[in-house]
This record gives structure tokens, sequence and C-alpha cells, in this order.
């Protein structure tokens, strides 16, 4: 209990502003030492996830990586799992919801993402994540600042009131060039969707190609006033 109470009395603001400006792999190397082996990450196999993961192998491979899979992912990225797998000796560990899709559906009459697709990333991805951050101080995402207007207002380690650890953005100050000049840079593995204009690529069912011109975000849960699913929202309300 001290050790997490002490966690959450940090002054967490000046850290942060002390890693900021930081190299992405300066984040983490601060990050495992900081945490590590309460420290864990979430990806969902995303271009920015890959290049994470490419840097967590070279700095700490042993930190736990987990990825939601929700029973909507498009097979292209659980085929991506196994090629990081093959490439990094990293087993990315599938954190499942309670029911499967079959039952799910059933018991909501039909897909719930077409009528209430909020309750179903709640359902199938808020809380099995909840679960999973169960036991560690720390998590690391790979957020990017420039992505959205409230992930610009992220800072680069801070405590996540929502579930109640400290969370961590190594690459919260890169753009999407730099992102890419990476993977291409050192033969990072991607999704093969990226190619095919899908630039944030979610669940099947909620996740589109985008068009020239627009946000890169433009392509998840289209047609709604909504581009997250909650986990990376400021609002520390269930959703």
């Amino acid at each position: 209990m001290a050790a997490v109470e002490s966690v959450m009395v940090e002054d967490w603001a000046a850290v942060s502003e002390r890693l900021s400006g930081r190299s992405p792999q300066e984040i983490l190397e601060w990050a495992v030492e900081r945490f590590f082996p309460k420290l864990t990450m979430a990806t969902a196999f995303g271009a920015e996830g890959c290049v994470l993961l490419h840097m967590l192998a070279e700095i700490e491979p042993r930190v736990r990586v987990f990825n939601l899979d929700t029973g909507y992912q498009f097979a292209e990225t659980l085929e991506l799992r196994d090629r990081i797998a093959e490439r990094y000796g990293i087993e990315v560990e599938l954190v499942r919801p309670d029911t499967t899709v079959a039952e799910y559906e059933r018991a909501h009459r039909g897909p719930l993402y077409v009528s209430n697709s909020d309750q179903c990333c709640y359902d199938r991805k808020m809380i099995p994540l909840r679960r999973a951050l169960v036991g560690h101080d720390a998590w690391i995402t790979a957020i990017r600042a420039d992505q959205s207007s409230h992930r610009s207002e992220t800072p680069v380690v801070g405590m996540d009131q929502k579930f109640g650890l400290i969370k961590v953005n190594p690459l919260l100050g890169w753009t999407k060039r730099d992102v890419w000049a990476f993977i291409v840079s050192r033969g990072v593995p991607y999704n093969p969707l990226h190619d095919r204009g899908y630039p944030s690529i979610g669940c099947w069912p909620c996740t589109r190609a985008t068009a020239a011109g627009e946000d890169e975000r433009a392509g998840r849960w289209a047609g709604q006033a909504k581009t997250e699913c909650g986990l990376h929202s400021l609002d520390s309300s269930q959703l």
C-alpha cells in the first residue's frame, strides 16, 4: 500500500515537465527503471504501438504487453500479433471480455455496436482493461498529441484518474511522419491495412478507410459524434 500511495502523491506534473522533449526511448527507459515489473503496455497494434514494441524489445522485452481482443478485430490485426512475436519474441497477451461475440450479440438481440457503440466499447474494452491493469502501477500507451484536440492536453506522464495508476505516453511529442520514418528505417512490422487507407484501426464494424484530407481518426465510428472508445478520454467517468 505504501508504494501505491507514493505513486499517487508524487508530483507528476514536474516529472512530466522534466521528460518533455526527451526521446521516446529515454521516456521508456525512465518508465522501466521507475516501475518495472509493475509496468504494462496496452496496444491495438497500430503503427505507434508497433514502434513502441520495437523499442521495448531493445530496452526491456519482459514488460507485459496486452491487446484488448474484443472479438471484432480485423484478421490482419491478429496476424500482425504473430509477426511481432516472430520478430521480437514478445508474445502480446490477448485480454478478452467474459462473453464471446456470439454470446454477447445473443444477449442483446443483435450487434450492440449498431445501436449503442458506447456500451459495446465499455463492455468489451473498458471492463477488460480495468481487469488487465490490476496489480500494475503504470501503463504505457501509444497516443500522440497531434491525433486529436483532447489528446493534445495529455501530459507525457501523469496520474490516470480513470484507472488509478500512472499513464506514460512516450510518443506524445511525435508526429505521424516521425512514426512512419521510424518504421521504414528499421523495418518494423505493421498492419497492412495502413496501406489500404486505414490510418487508425480498431474493431472492423466501427472502422473504415479515410479519404484524402480527412483527419486520421475520421474512420473511427464514422457518422457518430465519437472518436474515442473511452480508454484515453479525459473524463474520469466510466466512459
